[in-house]
């Protein structure tokens, strides 16, 4: 994140936030990992269960589990974690598609393709799937060479410390955003979060990704045993997933609370806007 001053209009002063790798691999991201979602969902709700272990089946205990019951007059749909049940009729388990109550584990407009096809689902999550390793790639090489990450994401010591996170916290707790000089570069709470997701939660999606292809076992077979089996791979494949949504709606509620407008034109133009008088 470079911070090179672009002069000044109507009291503001301009600044050159996001390399162009940055914010190409930024866009490329968003739209792979919509669609790796939608599709996912579709592979999952070919048998909406997760398990742990190597093998899982209809009489095996579930992590999670979506199914379409009979309740009297009208069908159910429950949703299982762990020993507890939730009535989910009408989003998970059972939900309408074209006007009938259909039995599925998350509903039509959140997978890819919105009828029930594993084939299609599995083409689409593959084909993005690479798409999104070649482009992280990318972003790594980028990373490294031009030092983007030692630069603009590494936290130095005294922000790690006790007394600073507690400030960041309380003050992102209460809406007070960093404004003049301090928002010139990433705080220490947005520093450990993009490290985490780059350095950790993506790489596992990846991996546990991998690790459920028979034709990838047979290239590095020990990565079932890290995993602890398919089916472990598989539930922590979705975790990761859903760990992604959470970070992605938190990110996107901060852009829109500190400024829509100046964090997207400066994710897509690199340039973020400071108010002189905040400098």
């Amino acid at each position: 994140m470079a911070t090179i001053d672009a002069g000044t209009k109507t009291g503001r002063t301009l600044i050159y936030r996001h390399s162009l790798a940055v914010r190409l691999s930024h866009w490329v991201n968003v739209f792979c990992l919509t669609l790796l979602l939608f599709s996912g969902l579709q592979i999952f709700n070919a048998h909406p269960a997760l398990y742990w272990g190597q093998y899982g089946a209809d009489n095996d205990p579930s992590f999670i589990a979506m199914e379409a019951v009979e309740g009297g007059d009208q069908a159910k749909g429950l949703t299982h974690v762990g020993s507890l049940t939730f009535d989910t009729t009408g989003v998970l388990g059972l939900s309408d598609v074209d006007g009938e109550a259909t039995a599925r584990g998350f509903p039509s407009w959140l997978t890819l393709p919105s009828y029930q096809d594993l084939s299609a689902g599995r083409r689409w999550h593959f084909f993005f799937a690479w798409l999104f390793v070649l482009n992280g790639s990318v972003y790594l090489l980028y990373g490294l060479i031009s030092r983007h990450f030692r630069r603009d994401l590494a936290p130095e010591g005294k922000e790690l410390t006790l007394a600073h996170l507690g400030h960041e916290v309380a003050s992102h707790a209460r809406l007070r955003f960093p404004k003049g000089a301090e928002a010139r570069h990433y705080n220490t709470l947005q520093k450990l979060t993009y490290l985490a997701v780059i350095f950790l939660l993506l790489p596992l999606m990846v991996a546990t990704g991998l690790t459920m292809s028979p034709g990838f076992n047979a290239v590095a077979p020990w990565l079932l045993d890290v995993f602890g089996g398919r089916q472990s791979a598989r539930t922590l494949h979705f975790l990761t997933a859903f760990s992604l949504v959470a970070f992605v709606v938190v990110h996107v509620a901060m852009v829109i609370l500190s400024g829509v407008f100046n964090n997207l034109r400066s994710m897509i133009t690199g340039y973020y806007a400071i108010e002189q008088g905040d400098e």
